[in-house]
């Protein structure tokens, strides 16, 4: 596999931020329950996804409406006529992103149904909805439960990377300080990673609670 490198660090490790706050001590609960705990706390992610004329990548904030599969699968609504529903029909995978104005941030790798079904979409429908969509005045397409542009797109998590803070906003510029001057790397978060084994062993214990 090609990689890059710009340069040769021997037997030192070239990312020493990761091996500083890389929280290998988490149980796989409290892995998730942080990460539900963050996503919620932001409400909005910038979705990616591939557009398939251009094969560039875009991204949209999009308003977490659920979740599912023990809280780690995320779902959100959408009108189903837009672009983004185009380039997931064409390639399902998405990355959805999260960060605050702390620092915090949350990288939730899958792929994504489409669902249209209208038992589905009034599960997660809200009528603030219509302010998006509008009411185009032809008694079907009005922004209400049963308007055929409203989808629920589901995103399957694969596998998920997220950093939150492990100390105070005076800690962590203390730190950030110290290691300005000392060249050790700041420990300031918990970074936390959850692989696809873990994932699919979260929703199982979930589907039989």
């Amino acid at each position: 596999m090609a990689t890059f490198s710009n340069t040769d660090t021997g037997d030192k490790p070239s990312g020493p931020y990761y091996n500083k706050n890389i929280d290998n001590d988490a149980t796989l609960k409290e892995k998730v329950e942080g990460l539900t705990k963050f996503v919620s706390s932001c409400k909005f992610g910038m979705m990616t996804t591939r557009d398939a004329s251009s094969g560039k990548l875009v991204s949209r904030c999009m308003a977490v409406a659920g979740k599912e599969g023990g809280d780690i699968d995320l779902t959100f609504t959408t009108n189903t006529e837009s672009h983004k529903t185009d380039e997931l029909k064409a390639d399902s995978h998405t990355n959805i992103s999260f960060c605050d104005s702390s620092g915090q941030w949350a990288s939730v790798a899958g792929q994504v149904s489409i669902e249209t079904d209208r038992d589905i979409v009034k599960k997660y429908y809200t009528p603030a909805l219509k302010a998006w969509l509008g009411d185009l005045g032809d008694g079907k397409h009005d922004g209400s439960a049963n308007d055929p542009r409203i989808g629920v797109l589901k995103v399957k998590t694969g596998s998920v990377t997220y950093a939150i803070n492990s100390k105070t906003a005076i800690g962590r510029v203390a730190e950030v300080a110290k290691g300005t001057i000392t060249g050790e790397p700041a420990g300031v978060q918990k970074l936390r990673e959850i692989n696809e084994k873990e994932i699919q062993q979260w929703r199982s214990t979930a589907s039989k609670v």
